[in-house]
């Protein structure tokens, strides 16, 4: 009996030591899962329309530098202008768990469902530059684009006489930044007399369009004493269909994102003048609220803007209108180089 009593309270002892090591194992468990959560760091996917317009390179750069000085991680996609690639790219990011997705939209119509869906998940979503429609973003942040046909507008009628005629060669329909644009402009222009002849578009951002249209126009016997382009890039295949009917210069054209040729070119007199949109701040803004968001803490706006279905977060840069009288504006900013702004001509 005594044997059975020993052997029995042995066996409690060693059932006791095991419960205790289990214990403490698991408790071990629990921190190194929580450790593992915590090494695991904020992950930004960055979706974009494409890389053909040059600003987009300056805005990737500047995002991944300051999410990285911020101890973030940004994985980098590209849609190559197709709004169904991009779609899968952000079900991609949404696969691979990010804490937040920022996104330059290919079309605003066409992204609501994958950003919804991005939501339910629990991951934050940021509509950069570009409004997406119908999706309620946790954030919205741009330049002030109807500002920025004002500027535009403002420049037209500086340069031009009364009852000139102006030619609208405006960007991508699907990007809802256009709709904005024209608001401003129209704006200014509608409330002289200025006459607005003829509107074309081009779709997808695709410069050549803007050649083909101003050409077709022009050699359908129409005049133009200015054309409102809808970004530097289109403005440079305008101008290009001036040159070769020797009306380069004569005719007022303006643009928008301060590309390195649009520089030149005003500085040169065949462009009027650019909207600079300083990107590297929107750029570094857009990736301090996005590792704000990562970490549920509260983000300060303006205000909202109406996505056609909700009020959402918004914050809008101010554009800056750049002539060759101000051009020490892109300098100074350490946008372009003096020395590449003027290669062509003397200051």
């Amino acid at each position: 009996m005594r044997l059975k009593n020993g052997r029995l309270r042995r066996i409690f002892e060693l059932a006791f030591c095991m419960v205790l090591f289990c214990g403490c194992g698991g408790a071990e468990t629990e921190t190194a899962g929580e450790a593992a959560r915590e090494d695991k760091g904020i992950r930004i996917g960055l979706s974009f329309d494409s890389f053909i317009i040059e600003r987009w390179q300056r805005d990737r750069d500047a995002f991944v530098a300051r999410a990285s000085e911020l101890g973030a991680e940004v994985n980098v996609q590209c849609a190559n202008g197709e709004a169904r690639e991009q779609a899968a790219q952000i079900e991609y990011l949404i696969e691979k768990d990010m804490d937040v997705i920022v996104i330059i939209a290919t079309d605003y119509t066409a992204l609501s469902e994958p950003v919804r869906k991005a939501k339910r998940e629990g991951i934050r979503v940021i509509a950069y530059d570009r409004l997406i429609k119908d999706a309620d973003v946790d954030l919205y942040i741009t330049f002030d684009n109807e500002r920025v046909g004002e500027m535009m507008a403002e420049a037209i009628l500086a340069r031009t006489q009364e009852n000139g005629k102006i030619f609208m060669m405006c960007g991508s329909p699907e990007d809802n930044n256009v709709s904005l644009v024209m608001d401003g402009f129209h704006g200014m222009i509608d409330r002289t007399d200025r006459e607005i002849v003829a509107t074309a578009y081009a779709d997808n951002w695709l410069s050549e369009i803007g050649f083909n249209e101003v050409s077709a126009y022009l050699d359908g016997g129409g005049e133009a004493d200015a054309i409102m382009c809808g970004n530097d890039d289109i403005a440079s295949q305008v101008i290009r269909a001036l040159s070769e009917r020797r009306m380069a210069g004569e005719v007022c054209v303006v643009g928008q994102d301060a590309d390195l040729g649009a520089c030149q070119r005003v500085v040169e007199g065949t462009q009027a003048m650019t909207v600079y949109k300083p990107v590297e701040k929107l750029a570094r803004r857009a990736a301090e609220c996005a590792v704000t968001l990562a970490r549920g803490e509260e983000l300060k706006t303006a205000g909202t803007f109406f996505d056609g279905a909700q009020e959402v977060p918004y914050i809008g840069l101010e554009p800056v209108a750049v002539t060759a009288g101000n051009m020490d504006v892109i300098i100074e900013d350490g946008f372009h180089l003096r020395e590449d702004i003027y290669l062509n001509v003397g200051e």
